[in-house]
This record gives structure tokens, sequence and C-alpha cells, in this order.
């Protein structure tokens, strides 16, 4: 068996995140875009570094990547709003909000006064007029129990305490004219029905919320998870009332923009005009960027930007849904669990239940999607950069693009530590791999992604690569006495086997043993390697173990003389020393002990063999 080339030998090291690495190259780019000016409306807004800029996702599952200033604060504004309407759900109900806020996109700017001719409703709760009476919707015995309850939610979603900005709190006041004319219409068509400053007070208090753009992230993933929090493990809205909250973030989140951002991007979303945006896309993920230089719709310049190129880059438009087969990682295990069908000399054996957690192999299923692939390099960024990663496809039923990307600088940071991507069953993803393969030569060394047809050789491949940190001779000779046969034979015992051996040659290819023919003797294999392998339907082969010098091979059909059950070929030039059946028998008579520690030996080995494929089944099982 021909084995691909080596990458250096493996030294320890730490490799990085290739999200986190992908997040820096997004944000170094779009740093560099300086279009756009700060919000002056409301006083302290225009406090603002333009310069700020933070980008951070959160999966549903805990993990948060971020960079930049993502732990910068600034008050939430606008993005309040979706987190406000799940709280009046709660309290009322959908059919009691629907009465007084609609779900129709306006098309307006988010401080417009869209309201429905006839009956003075707000079109949306996104817009400031429908999230002015979604606020009044709070429930709450006083004004300070509703801010209460309203911030202990919000803390909710955010993982953490949250509390209000003061200084904006009383600049929103001092200037929100518009929105107390807004608050007078509502109380003129009755959709308010009390003096609308209680509701309005609430409503500058909201916007004026304190977060940072980890929070953002949190609190998307929490909406992506269900309501909850993968932070804290708390429920912040019931699951029902999630799909309402999305449905008017996809269609009304960003207001006069909101069609083109569901085209281009694809992820239910909200901004405010402090420079935070938020997107979603549920079960797997949430975003959180802030830049506080807006466009002329209100709009974060640079966080409209970073989200569309995210959403392309790594499949993140939310009707790319996967289809039935869910991804997934399916299981994993190291080489202490699942080996290769490769016989190990004891040194070997030893070598690799000592060290063989370093070398994992991570199988998926389904469709490798952004949120699998983040899971799977997560675990191979969690495990260090020990040794190679083995990446199973067979069961993948499909590869976004966004693997490519991700797997890429994996490869890289792999190859740096003198370490390899394993890929096995590519072969079905050929356009993938095709890509993988030139943007991994574009950006590194070539040799830090490995391809194999099937796991049993990938496996061995690693074997190979931590056996050769060991000092020891590749196609050492065995000596007799250390051989896995003759353990605890003396020398009389030795001497008394020896003359029964006849010593044999083959050349690479041979075939030495044929599936069927009688067994008459049992093989020593002193120097080279045999591969035993039996038919497979369809014409095909597979191997069932490679043998090692200081093994034996052939041995059970000769124990009990039945039929040889495998084909076994050596794969390199072999020196065996063949033990006659009918040898095996005499020495029953002539030296019955050396026969019972023969056998005694056969037994351990095939003891040694049960064990470790009940690990096997037992690591593919779970």
């Amino acid at each position: 068996m021909t084995l691909p080339s080596r990458l250096p030998t493996p030294v320890t090291t730490t490799i990085g995140s290739p999200i986190q690495a992908y997040l820096e190259r997004l944000h170094a780019r779009y740093r560099a875009l300086t279009t756009g000016e700060v919000a002056t409306y409301i006083p302290e807004l225009g406090k603002a570094e333009p310069n700020w800029f933070g980008i951070a996702i959160a999966t549903t599952d805990g993990r948060v990547y971020e960079v930049g200033e993502s732990r910068q604060t600034f008050t939430i504004q606008s993005i309040s709003k979706p987190f406000t309407y799940g709280l009046a759900l709660e309290d009322n109900g959908r059919e009691a909000v629907l009465a007084k806020i609609g779900v129709e996109p306006s098309g307006d700017a988010f401080n417009s006064i869209s309201l429905a001719p006839e009956t003075g409703r707000p079109l949306n709760p996104m817009i400031n007029a429908g999230a002015i009476a979604t606020t009044s919707l709070v429930a709450g015995r006083s004004a300070e129990d509703r801010l209460a309850r309203l911030l202990a939610v919000f803390s909710l979603y955010a993982g953490r305490p949250l509390a209000i900005d003061d200084a904006v709190y009383r600049s929103e006041r001092e200037t929100g004219h518009r929105n107390r004319a807004i608050g007078h219409m509502l109380r003129n068509f009755d959709v308010l029905d009390s003096d609308p400053d209680p509701a309005l007070d609430l409503y500058f208090r909201q916007c004026s919320i304190l977060v940072d753009c980890r929070d953002l992230a949190v609190m998307a993933a929490t909406l992506a998870n269900g309501g909850i929090s993968a932070q804290t493990g708390e429920r912040a809205v019931r699951h029902e009332l999630v799909e309402s909250i999305l449905s008017v973030m996809t269609t009304c989140g960003m207001y006069d923009f909101a069609g083109e951002w569901v085209y281009a991007v694809g992820m239910p979303a909200k901004s405010g005009v402090a420079g935070g945006v938020l997107a979603v896309l549920p079960g797997q993920l949430g975003i959180g960027v802030f830049s506080p230089r807006l466009d002329a719709r209100g709009n974060s310049v640079r966080g409209v930007a970073v989200c569309t190129e995210m959403s392309r880059d790594l499949g993140l438009h939310f009707l790319r849904a996967p289809r039935s087969a869910s991804s997934s990682l399916r299981g994993t295990y190291d080489l202490t669990e699942v080996r290769s069908r490769r016989l190990r000399s004891d040194a070997e054996r030893t070598r690799l239940e000592r060290d063989g957690g370093q070398v994992r192999t991570y199988a998926l299923h389904g469709d490798l999607s952004f949120a699998a692939v983040e899971a799977v390099v997560r675990r191979v960024v969690e495990n260090g950069a020990a040794a190679d990663a083995i990446l199973d496809l067979r069961r993948v039923t499909r590869v976004e693009d966004c693997a490519v990307i991700i797997l890429a600088s994996l490869v890289a940071d792999l190859g740096a530590a003198a370490h390899a991507l394993v890929l096995v069953g590519g072969e079905r993803h050929g356009s993938f791999v095709r890509q993988l393969e030139e943007r991994v030569v574009a950006t590194g060394d070539p040799a830090g992604l490995q391809r194999f047809p099937d796991l049993d050789t990938a496996l061995e491949w690693c074997e190979e690569r931590l056996l050769a940190t060991a000092a020891r001779v590749p196609g050492a000779t065995a000596v007799l006495a250390a051989h896995d046969l003759c353990v605890g034979l003396g020398p009389e015992a030795l001497a008394a086997l020896r003359p029964l051996l006849e010593a044999r040659r083959f050349t690479p290819g041979q075939l030495i043993v044929r599936e069927g023919d009688r067994a008459e003797e049992i093989f020593l294999l002193m120097q080279g390697r045999v591969s035993v392998s039996v038919d497979l339907p369809g014409g095909r082969r597979r191997r069932v173990a490679t043998v090692s010098p200081g093994m034996v091979f052939g041995e059970l059909t000769v124990v009990d003389r039945s039929p040889r059950t495998a084909d076994v070929r050596a794969d390199t030039a072999v020196e065996c020393l063949a033990l006659p059946a009918v040898a095996l028998d005499r020495l029953g008579v002539t030296h019955p002990e050396v026969r019972m520690r023969i056998l005694e030996n056969l037994l351990r080995n095939v003891h040694r063999t049960v064990n470790r494929l009940s690990r096997e089944v037992a690591a593919l099982e779970g």
C-alpha cells in the first residue's frame, strides 16, 4: 500500500479558530470604509467616536466570536423594538396586540408617522409609532414596575444584567418632540387609551438601554435558539412567539431598506441609530455589528456591508435552508478508540494507546452548512494542534460554499503546526474539494490537506505520522525471541521450535494465502508488510488487516483446520517463517508445554483483537 507524502514531523502548538480569523479579515477590510455620518439629532449620540467598529457572532450553543470594539457600550435605540414587541405579545396575546398595531411594511423611514387612515393604527411595531404603541402594552403595576420588567427581559436575552444610560435618556426626552407628536396622535385615535407621557417616557428609557456588540449577537442568538439564552439556559420569550418577532423583523426591521436587505442578506434584522445592527439566522446563530457611521436611511454603513458579505461568504440567507437531512456532527473518536486495520507491534500499540488521543476523527452527516462547519472547527481548535484531524464526509449530503473559506483557514493553521486536515469520502463532493484545494494551494502549503477514499487508509496514514516521532527503523527485522508467537518461550523452547520453521520470501504484490485454500501453516512475519483482504459485493475488496514484522497471520484457520477465509498479499518485499500445522501437532507430543505456550499466545492475540473491535464498535455507535 502506497501512502501519500508525509508532512514534516508534527510539533505541539496551539491553533486559532478559522471563524475568528475570518472575522478579523472582515474587520480589517471594512475598517477602511469611512462613509456615513454619526447621528446628531439626539445630541448625546453625536459624541460617539466615528471609527468605533465591532463584529460578533454568537451560536445557538453558546459560542461567541468577536473582533474590534465589540465591548464598547452604546445605546440600543430601535434595536429594542423587537424585544419589547415580544414582551407585549407575552402580556396581551397576539389578537390584542394586532388590534392596536399592524404588521405591514411601511416603506417609510423609522420616524415616519405611518398610521392606517381609518383606524390610526400604526402599520407595524418597528416604526416609531408602532414601537410607542407597543411599549404602552407592557404590563405592570407602576411605571417603575414596567421599567423593571422591561430591563429584566432584555437582560434575559443578553445573558447579563443591562442598565440605562441616563445621559442619553435625558437627551432623548428633551429632544423627542416628534415622538411626542406621534404619541398624541396615537391617543387621538385611541391606540393609546390614556395619557401618552408614561408610554413615551418608557420608550425613551427603552431606547437608552446600554449594550455592546457582543450583547447584540447574544440577544440575536437567543431568538435564533427559540427564545432560550444559550449563555444562561433561561427562557426570555415563549417559543411560539419567536416566529412573530422574527416575521416583523424580516419585513419591517430595516424600514425602507427592508426589501433590499432581505434580497441581499436574507436574515431577520434590526438596526439602531447609535450604529448597531442585529441579525438572526434561525436555528443557527446571531450577528451583532456596531459602527456609528450611518447611511441616509439611518443604518450603519459598515453594519450593512459586513452582514451582506457574511451572508454571501457563509451561506446565511434564510431562504437557503438545509434539506431534510439536518447538519450535525455525528460523532468523534480518536486513535485509542478506532484505529486502522493495520496490526501493530507491542511497542507501536503502546505508543498509539498513549498518544492516540491526539488524532481525532470527526464523522459528519447531512448538509454541511455554516453551523455544522463551525461546530466541527470549534472542536478541532479546542482539541488543539496536537496532531492531524480527519473529517469523514461519507454521509454528508451537501457542502455549502462557506466550508471552503473556513476549512482553508483551518488547513493553514494546521499546516503551520506541521499537521494536516484529512478528508475522507470527498469524491462525492468534487466541486467543494476542488475549490478547497485551489484555495489551499493559493494561500498556503498544499501538504496540509490530504485526501483518502476510505477511513481505514486515512487512519493508517495518521498512525504512521504519529509513530514517526518515535525512534524506530521502518522495515526493521523481527527477532524470533521477541515475536508475538514466541512470548514466554525460553532458550530451550526456542531451540525446539526453530528447526520446525521454514523460511519463505515473497515479492511485492505476491499472493501468500488464497481465500478458500486449505490451511496448512502459520506465518511468522519477520520483515516487510502484508495485507489481509476479503471480497465484497460488486467486485470490490476490503482490507481486513495489515500485518507488520513481529506478528502472525494465517493462524486461526490452522488451529481448527478450516479453509482460509481471506487473501493475504505482500505489500512490500516480505520474509516469513512458516510453521506447518503438522509440526505444531508434533510439538504437542514432543514438547507439549511449548505447544501450549504458542496456543496461549495465539489466544492472547485473538483477545486483543476482540477488545479492539469492541472499542471501535462502541466509539462508532456512540
